[in-house]
């Protein structure tokens, strides 16, 4: 076949890092399908998001009817989709086809698939069996996805605004330094300290090694689909007051990114195909293990995600840490300079005392 290698698909399309799901159940047939359709068809990204829609509205259908061979057949349904889903993203990488609109579609589709499906599945086995519980884990399911994507959401964007902030501070720091070094002339602004360049260098020195040591990866796909401003900032590690608690977590990452797996165990993705693939195949012999396979699930989901927010808060420590020592040089090398008076300083977007996160 001329074209794409299966080679090249993996290393255009795999993700450094992705769900177990994923890796395991997904991306193994994925890659090979997307590999047929972008080197014999002229299938689009947005053609296959819209493939994986209807493929969960065909789901959902199966769920509704609520007898145990149509639970099967949704259950099946609804891992194809899954399977579709996934290389919507992975055809738009290999192509170069990526957009803005095809991540909003995808986006959108995904949590419809979601509502439509939690309603048709609990809503399904109540119309069966006229237990109310069915009704309450249809809201508890879509709320908890929603949940877990809008937390998300607002981690992503506050961990993004403090590695920026620290990329500002790195910034003015370089820029101070240059201040204090002699010119092409020799000449140099007076010092108050003969230390304070020493003070400034050991500053920028820490905060660059948090820049090269950064370890949370912001990948080409999730900045070109819209996820990310356009603008790359420089890697910031947050995550040192965290393995400083808990230090058997960095071997844990590392075995983890050796088989391609994220330390998020139990996602968004995890959670939907407990609740509809597994969910349905035990419940084509119980209804009951519906029930259970659903709360377990959220369950776990909810306790990584206080386990993300833990982290979160982590991080901000070292980011006020950093921030605070930095600019704080900066301040001790202004003390002596009278147009750096306390008004400008208060009016530095990344000063302390500005730095908030609201």
């Amino acid at each position: 076949m001329s074209g794409f290698t299966l080679e090249e698909v993996k290393e255009r399309t795999l993700r450094t890092r992705d769900s177990w799901w994923t890796v395991a159940f997904a991306d193994p047939l994925a890659v090979r399908l997307v590999r047929v359709i972008a080197n014999r068809t002229r299938i689009t990204p947005n053609q296959l998001t819209v493939s994986a829609l209807f493929l969960g509205l065909g789901a959902a259908a199966a769920f509704a009817v609520a007898w145990w061979p149509f639970l099967l057949l949704g259950a099946l349904l609804y891992y194809l989709c899954f399977v579709v889903d996934c290389m919507d993203g992975k055809l738009a990488r290999l192509t170069d086809r990526e957009t803005l609109f095809g991540s909003w579609m995808d986006y959108l589709f995904d949590r419809l698939r979601v509502l439509v499906c939690a309603i048709a599945l609990m809503g399904g086995q109540y119309v069966l069996t006229g237990q109310v519980v069915f009704v309450w884990m249809a809201l508890a399911v879509v709320f908890v996805d929603m949940l877990r994507y809008l937390n998300a959401l607002q981690v992503y964007k506050v961990r993004r605004e403090m590695r920026s902030r620290i990329a500002g501070a790195l910034e003015r720091a370089r820029a101070e330094l240059s201040m204090l070094e002699p010119d092409d002339t020799g000449a140099r602004r007076p010092l108050s300290d003969q230390g304070e360049q020493a003070v400034l260098r050991h500053g920028i020195s820490v905060l660059e090694h948090i820049l090269r040591t950064q370890t949370e990866k912001e990948s080409r796909y999730d900045r070109d689909a819209g996820k990310q401003p356009d603008v790359r900032l420089p890697k910031v590690d947050l995550h040192q007051e965290f393995r400083s608690r808990f230090p058997w977590y960095q071997r844990f990452w590392e075995f983890l990114r050796a088989h391609r797996v994220r330390t998020h165990l139990v996602s968004g993705i995890e959670f939907q195909m407990a609740v509809f693939v597994l969910a349905p195949l035990a419940g084509a012999a119980a209804p009951a293990a519906i029930v259970a396979i659903a709360v377990i699930a959220g369950v776990l989901l909810l306790a990584f995600e206080v386990a993300i927010v833990y982290k979160l808060w982590l991080s901000t420590l070292d980011f006020f840490r950093v921030v605070d020592g930095i600019e704080g040089a900066l301040g001790f090398t202004r003390s002596d300079d009278p147009g750096a008076g306390a008004s400008e300083r208060e009016a530095t977007p990344g000063s302390s005392q500005a730095t908030t996160l609201r």
